[in-house]
């Protein structure tokens, strides 16, 4: 980032903190909790959304939420914190591409926002939707946006060229959740109308529809997609989990234990595992080979967010409790919590280098804590 500043409303501008507004000393009575977290952002004024660590940077984080803001912000770095302004409504989606020059922040206005994360400026403005954007992603080999609204509709832009690419349309319902397959060559999308969309990128075809039995009776939550490009994992409000080929658009299996809706859902990068967490305050780690569970995590709260910590057996989850904790998907147990947010934990991101985890809360702040010794 560049030191220098714009008057243009729609241009970010570099904000320096007192370190007394950042970083905070507690002093902990007998009552209250420990404080766990290494670093703490307290530069928006209401509840967060979401979190984007950089792929590249390890010390840059990107925030977005009901402030209407995103700011780009550095662990250890408690005085500088750069405002990504312009949004008129929440900020509710975040991605850095995969080489980490540009941000892709999306809101509830249904604008996204595409940052260069060099200079600092405000590459471009991407508009269509019709209503709030739920999720942006990037193409794993290039500077391509997706992203799913609330208006039923999925769009594609070049961010590189501020061109629009195409434009799906077919869900009957909000697209809660969606992406690339990491091939490039595909892109899934799930809707609050439970169905599965597959479609062919250039074309604008949608190659599949998979909905109704054996599929989810409820909308989709959450989607990811196996390395490979050939399988899509989704999760709903119904509870289950389904396995769909890509290539076929057939369920090929279908993972049932939660007892009430699934939030988040996480493949891990060196076993043929899946995790999913759940409202019924459960982390099930599953055996895909098997379909069947490897061991339940038991929270005090709904689970909201989960990832794997790199290519590690453990998985962190961010609980409706405003605890982090982290679990050895090996044995089941939970080796770490984490205290220090006093409301529900939105979304969380592990940093570049595997140090840091980062999550965000509707208490207002993010916390960052060390990981290191769980990779």
């Amino acid at each position: 980032m560049n030191n220098s500043t714009s008057d243009d409303e729609d241009q970010g501008g570099e904000v320096f903190l007192d370190e007394n507004d950042i970083v905070h000393e507690f002093t902990v009575d007998d009552e209250e909790e420990p404080d766990d977290s290494m670093h703490i952002f307290t530069g928006h004024t209401g509840e967060l959304y979401t979190v984007s660590c950089s792929p590249t940077d390890a010390a840059l984080v990107a925030t977005g939420g009901g402030d209407d803001k995103g700011f780009l912000w550095k662990i250890g770095h408690g005085d500088w914190a750069f405002e990504l302004q312009g949004h008129k409504d929440s900020v509710s989606s975040l991605a850095f591409s995969r080489d980490g020059q540009l941000l892709a922040c999306g809101g509830f206005d249904g604008l996204i926002q595409v940052w260069d994360i060099s200079s600092g400026n405000l590459k471009c403005t991407l508009e269509g939707p019709g209503a709030g954007i739920e999720w942006v992603r990037w193409h794993p080999r290039g500077h391509l946006v997706l992203a799913g609204s609330e208006d039923s509709t999925v769009w594609l832009w070049n961010a590189d060229k501020s061109a629009y690419l195409n434009m799906f349309s077919g869900h009957g319902s909000s697209v809660t959740c969606g992406d690339f397959t990491p091939d490039g060559r595909t892109i899934c999308t799930g809707s609050d109308d439970a169905s599965l969309r597959i479609w062919n990128p250039k074309s604008g075809e949608n190659i599949h529809v998979v909905s109704g039995y054996p599929y989810h009776t409820a909308g989709l939550t959450c989607l990811t997609i196996s390395s490979d490009s050939t399988l899509a994992l989704t999760g709903s409000k119904d509870g289950s989990v389904h396995v769909v080929n890509i290539t076929t658009g057939k369920v090929v299996s279908s993972l049932r234990a939660h007892s009430d809706s699934i939030e988040c859902i996480g493949l891990a990068v060196s076993s043929p595992w899946v995790a999913t967490g759940g409202m019924d305050k459960k982390l099930i780690v599953w055996d895909l080979q098997h379909s069947s569970p490897r061991c339940t995590c038991e929270h005090e709260d709904g689970v909201a967010c989960l990832s794997w910590l790199g290519a590690s057996r453990y998985l962190a989850t961010g609980c409706v409790d405003g605890k982090v904790r982290i679990w050895d998907s090996l044995s089941g147990d939970c080796v770490r919590t984490f205290s220090g947010h006093s409301d529900a934990i939105q979304s969380i991101s592990m940093s570049a280098n595997g140090e840091f985890l980062v999550s965000v809360s509707l208490d207002g702040t993010a916390r960052v804590f060390e990981i290191a010794e769980f990779r």
